[in-house]
């Protein structure tokens, strides 16, 4: 192959270049003085799109989904939250150190909440316990999945969270997966919660940022919060700018991703010595594992490197790969004979 293919993750699209030149057209302001009108109108377009009364642009999903936390809850609040959760798992205990609450876990399997767990773990007010102030969600769930909440679901944890008056928040870094694989609106999906941030460095490929969007009173109270942790920018319409590209002309065609990542798992799974696992609703996340003796993730890393290839290390025997723009039938193809390769090279 004449270029990296890259599949270690859907972060490493480079912006096409219309979403570029797009910045050179920003109408630039303050932001922090609400005078940045490229950052206003991205921020109105993202609310309208989620079905939210307002929106706040922020740096990342990190810091989007710490952000929120800090605005639903209170010092020594505890949140809920599946096992697999990014908050939980890769956000550097952000939840206890920044947000200062604590998070207990529950299962998810295949993307699917248990209602039971979650009603059991709500603790309403025990002098010795810390009390919920927070049903936390991801949709996509896990990254190393993609796993798409049902929504029957989705409509069951939200009716218990009425029941306790609970807020429900949703992290959405993929959520525009889920919604073209459903077939529904994204405004469809968040009916159903508080609030929601995506990303626009995923599979719509911008350069930077998140979204984080709620009620207006959410929204104002985020705003602050934001600012508290040094996010506050100025000329942030360089920003939006690729942003607003990103919503214009990147969510319809992540259904492509879905469907090539899901061509992606059939051709594996049909490999000598590879297991893909089916489970769920899935979106654009391939996560194969190799099952040989003289095999393990770091060798089929560094065979497919020499191919040009990048996948990540997620275990010692499996590997992710997550299909984005940049990834064609082509690629699919040299991935493909690439891992039949190495099959037959055991």
């Amino acid at each position: 192959m004449d270029k990296i293919i890259d599949l270690r993750s859907d972060t490493v699209t480079i912006p096409p270049k219309l979403m570029l030149e797009s910045i050179l057209e920003a109408q630039l302001g303050d932001d922090i003085m609400g005078e940045d009108t490229t950052v206003n109108e991205l921020e109105a377009k993202a609310a309208e799109l989620l079905g939210m009364e307002d929106a706040l642009l922020l740096t990342s999903g990190t810091m989007a989904n710490q952000v929120a936390l800090m605005t639903f809850c209170s010092r020594g609040e505890e949140v809920i939250m599946g096992k697999e959760s990014h908050i939980y798992n890769l956000e550097g205990a952000a939840t206890s150190a920044v947000a200062q609450v604590q998070i207990r876990t529950v299962s998810a399997e295949n993307g699917v909440y248990d209602i039971d767990e979650i009603k059991n773990s709500i603790n309403t007010g025990d002098i010795q316990k810390a009390k919920t102030s927070l049903i936390s969600l991801e949709n996509t769930y896990n990254l190393n999945a993609g796993q798409i909440i049902p929504m029957d679901n989705l409509k069951e944890i939200r009716s218990l969270a009425n029941e306790y008056d609970i807020p429900v928040y949703l992290d959405g870094a993929r959520v525009f997966n889920a919604s073209v694989e459903l077939g529904i609106s994204p405004a469809e999906i968040c009916k159903e919660v508080d609030a929601v941030q995506f990303c626009l460095t995923k599979g719509l490929a911008a350069p930077i940022g998140s979204i984080l969007a709620g009620s207006k009173d959410f929204i104002a109270k985020a705003r602050f919060n934001k600012q508290r942790l040094g996010g506050g920018m100025r000329q942030a319409g360089i920003i939006a700018a690729p942003a607003i590209y990103a919503l214009n002309n990147m969510i319809d065609r992540l259904k492509d991703d879905n469907d090539r990542a899901d061509w992606l798992a059939q051709q594996i799974a049909q490999i000598p010595y590879f297991q893909v696992d089916s489970g769920g609703m899935r979106t654009n996340i391939v996560s194969p594992s190799i099952n040989h003796e003289n095999a393990n993730a770091e060798h089929l890393i560094n065979f497919l490197l020499d191919k040009g290839i990048k996948v990540k290390n997620i275990g010692v025997k499996q590997v992710r790969m997550i299909v984005h723009y940049q990834i064609g039938q082509k690629e699919l193809d040299a991935v493909v004979n690439a891992l039949e390769s190495y099959s037959k090279s055991l």
